[in-house]
């Protein structure tokens, strides 16, 4: 049987939120983060589709997210955006919920606010510890105007450069298809986003999601050549189901879908 695919928008109170919406089944939400859109997890998703509705949307000023005015970029504000868009769509709880890099601070702040309304949590290569600490292009884009300097000289050639530094598997298509999503509205928003997510941030939201990881089916997947968030960060999330993928870097739901989708087919079913 043929399971649909489909690309949607919906009108929240400051976003218009463009989402894939593919398969069917339990709900699985899956996030992504910087610089990537839904897009992040097409491949995934065409592998878990046959057993899960998957529901991936473009984050706030990503894609096809549109925002008005200045958007809050508090974990408190991440919540609400997550479940505002979540009650919209109209489908009965709980879900399964894979994040990935700032797809974490998103839909790890809304677990921790709902926990009722989560059933397993996947963590991709993403943080949520106070004793983080930014890696250099992230202390680049928190220095202002620096930072808009920064985005005013990227260029196709430093960032398809960055990428493959960071995604040694990444492929040439998905560089491309990815620089071309790179907006300046996208460049503004990745500006924001880090300025106002300083690690310090985590601090008591952090003790929740342990909390909340004890409770809570978690699993744990990290490239071991990430260069942003160090394999170190996957043993501290609370759970003992930790896969490492040798030869990936940060992008595994692109350098690994296999693996990944594999390794979340076990875990959620």
């Amino acid at each position: 049987m043929d399971i649909p695919s489909e690309e949607r928008t919906l009108q929240l109170t400051q976003t218009r939120v463009r989402w894939l919406d593919a398969g069917d089944g339990a709900p699985c939400l899956l996030l992504h983060g910087n610089p990537d859109t839904a897009e992040l997890w097409r491949d995934v998703v065409e592998r878990l589709r046959h057993r899960h509705r998957c529901l991936a949307p473009d984050l706030p000023g990503f894609g096809g997210s549109q925002v008005t005015g200045m958007f809050d970029c508090s974990l408190e504000s991440m919540a609400q955006w997550v479940d505002e868009w979540v009650v919209a769509l109209e489908i009965e709880p709980p879900f399964d919920l894979v994040v990935h890099d700032f797809g974490g601070p998103y839909g790890l702040s809304w677990a921790i606010r709902h926990p009722h309304k989560v059933r397993r949590i996947a963590i991709l290569d993403s943080l949520y510890f106070v004793d983080y600490r930014w890696h250099a292009w992230a202390r680049i884009w928190r220095t202002p105007i620096v930072g808009e300097l920064s985005m005013w000289l990227m260029n196709r050639w430093i960032f398809a450069w960055e990428l493959q530094r960071g995604g040694p598997r990444l492929s040439r298509e998905h560089i491309q298809d990815a620089y071309r999503t790179l907006t300046s509205e996208m460049k503004r928003m990745v500006l924001q986003l880090y300025r106002a997510t300083d690690p310090k941030n985590f601090a008591g939201w952090e003790e929740k999601l342990l909390a909340l990881t004890a409770r809570v089916p978690t699993c744990v997947m990290w490239g071991a050549k990430d260069p942003y968030i160090s394999s170190q960060f996957a043993a501290r999330w609370g759970t003992d189901r930790v896969r490492i993928f040798p030869d990936c870097g940060h992008w595994l739901p692109v350098e690994a879908p296999a693996g990944v989708a594999s390794e979340l087919l076990d875990f959620l079913d």
